[in-house]
């Protein structure tokens, strides 16, 4: 690993003004960039520690909206009662990343912002896409993890469990740059290879993330988060589901549906959403409501197993989600 200049600024105009050199990268929890560093994947000059900027790693519960800071790390997520109370899928999620170490160390910010995992990316040897090469290797190569939905040029999927729950619950984000503090919705947040192959959101030179917002109509949701996975523990995700739902009178008032694993985004299922508005709960049929939502997918040769097993989670996961709030 190269030596790189490590810098603890105490305010975000100081952070911004390292950002802005040539080869600095923000430091959240250091899981991934430190990992894409030994691993020769990208060469940093400096990275920037935003663990004492003050408000980033606070939860707070305003009228209209919690507020989470982008330095809140995982297992803070996970264990927060507010978030536990009011919007049990964000917790749900951040209990399904890695082992209980590392979600001590990440932070929500760093999740959201954490690099694909595509073996060819991580390998230095393989000038992919995404590094500015002319192939994405995934097509004829080993392909049983990538994306089956939204490809096209780069067939990543996007690693973040947070963000697949965060976006059920139609949560914005809050970005520091060079107009100064702005928010927009998280799916505005992330960028398909079609927009630009060599990144995954909108953050550009020192822009920083500063907080996640959950709105009022968000909160107090019936929620669930499914992952399914090879390994028990310590794994991402082949398929993941996310469902934000709000029953009212045994009609279903409020849902957020969304689902990761299968796309270089995570994708909100808008669809399913309008098909779910304004039900009433008795005599539902999950099977009738998933059929025919993934007619876009396009399955490689070793990942055609995908499109089964997220269409099984899916309804696993709405079953599941009005059990919880039909008790």
């Amino acid at each position: 690993m190269k030596p790189f200049v490590y810098q603890s600024p105490q305010n975000i105009e100081e952070a911004v003004s390292f950002l802005k050199l040539d080869g600095y990268s923000v430091l959240a929890g250091g899981s991934d960039i430190l990992g894409e560093i030994k691993d020769d994947v990208v060469e940093v000059q400096g990275l920037v520690d935003l663990g004492k900027l003050e408000g980033l790693s606070d939860v707070d519960e305003a009228e209209s909206e919690i507020r989470i800071g982008s330095m809140v790390n995982v297992s803070d997520l996970a264990n927060n009662g507010i978030l536990v109370r009011r919007c049990p899928v964000l917790p749900l999620a951040a209990r399904s990343v890695a082992t209980e170490q590392i979600r001590n160390i990440g932070t929500i910010g760093g999740n959201l912002c954490q690099r694909p995992r595509c073996w060819y990316y991580r390998n230095k040897r393989f000038n992919c896409l995404k590094k500015g090469g002319d192939v994405c290797f995934a097509v004829n190569g080993l392909n049983k993890y990538h994306s089956i939905i939204g490809g096209h040029r780069c067939h990543i999927v996007h690693p973040s469990d947070i963000a697949v729950a965060l976006m059920s619950l139609n949560a914005s984000v809050n970005l520091f740059d060079k107009d100064g503090l702005r928010s927009l919705p998280i799916e505005d947040f992330f960028i398909s290879p079609e927009v630009d192959v060599t990144r995954e959101n909108i953050l550009g030179k020192g822009d920083i993330l500063t907080r996640i917002d959950i709105p009022k109509e968000a909160l107090d949701c019936s929620g669930i988060y499914l992952k399914a996975k090879e390994r028990e523990s310590m794994d991402f995700a082949l398929v993941s589901v996310a469902i934000s739902i709000k029953i009212l009178d045994g009609v279903i008032e409020r849902c957020g549906v969304s689902v990761g694993g299968v796309s270089p985004v995570p994708l909100r299922i808008k669809e399913l959403e309008e098909r779910l508005h304004g039900l009433r709960v008795k005599g539902f049929c999950s099977s009738n409501l998933t059929m025919d939502l993934f007619r876009s997918a396009k399955p490689m040769s070793d990942n055609e197993y995908k499109l089964p097993l997220l269409e099984s989670y899916l309804k696993k996961a709405l079953d599941g989600v009005l059990s919880i709030s039909s008790n």
